[in-house]
């Protein structure tokens, strides 16, 4: 679920100027091609070929500008998070189902929860609270820990891979759910967060939980046993 942002007019403005030029270029071009075809021995369905070919390049070329631009943003959200608030930035990464849930925590009427492609999740002594936005974070929603049941760690199937996820049940207003999320690698080229890192993170977001709970004199909910999301749901709606 895109977040409505005014950024995103300009990014759109920037990518169909980046695509313009690089058609352009292949327009420029064309006439170059025209006589290096006529060089070669002929060949059925070479224009075709060529067209399908330069299709190919400005879809790979704007998914990559969009990429790193998300990259860039979530980099630049991590930064004044840091330098903001007293707790640990994460990253986290959108999916259907997360949306979903968190959504079903809202009161009748209320504005629906948006989260960005990547989002930023901070855990301090307040509890945990998600956020969108660039150098100017806007939070989306947050949890106090008192809202939060119990934090463990799962797996899910996005494509034909299997993830791992950290699943955080909160109840809020009588209502329960489960949130499945996702912790994203803010280096290019890299997806969600594996191993060491991804299991260290569940682990300090845990003993957080527990002494913010310790602290205001209330008892850990019991730990439930993991269940694999991936049998229920057979896999990851991404957006």
């Amino acid at each position: 679920m895109n977040v409505a942002a005014p950024h995103r007019r300009g990014l759109t403005a920037l990518v169909a100027a980046a695509a313009a030029l690089l058609v352009g270029g292949i327009i420029a071009g064309s006439s170059f091609l025209d006589r290096l075809m006529t060089l070669l021995p002929p060949v059925p369905g070479a224009r075709a070929a060529v067209g399908f070919v330069a299709i190919v390049a400005i879809g790979a070329f704007v998914w990559l500008f969009m990429h790193l631009s998300d990259l860039a943003r979530a980099r630049s959200r991590r930064a004044a998070l840091e330098d903001t608030m007293r707790g640990e930035v994460s990253c986290g990464i959108r999916s259907r189902m997360l949306v979903r849930s968190l959504n079903e925590l809202l009161p009748e009427g209320s504005r629906e929860v948006r989260l960005a492609r990547r989002y930023s999740i901070v855990v301090d002594p307040s509890g945990i609270s998600f956020w969108n936005g660039g150098r100017r974070p806007r939070r989306a929603i947050q949890f106090p820990w008192r809202e939060v049941r119990n934090i463990r760690s799962d797996t899910i199937v996005v494509g034909t891979s299997v993830v791992p996820v950290l699943v955080m049940r909160v109840r809020r207003r009588g209502t329960s759910v489960e949130l499945p999320i996702m912790l994203g690698n803010e280096r290019p080229g890299s997806f969600a967060l594996s191993e060491a890192p991804f299991y260290a993170v569940v682990r300090s977001w845990k003993a957080k939980h527990r002494d913010a709970l310790k602290a205001e004199g209330l008892e850990l909910s019991p730990q439930t046993a993991p269940t694999a999301l991936g049998r229920s749901r057979s896999q990851l709606a991404m957006r």
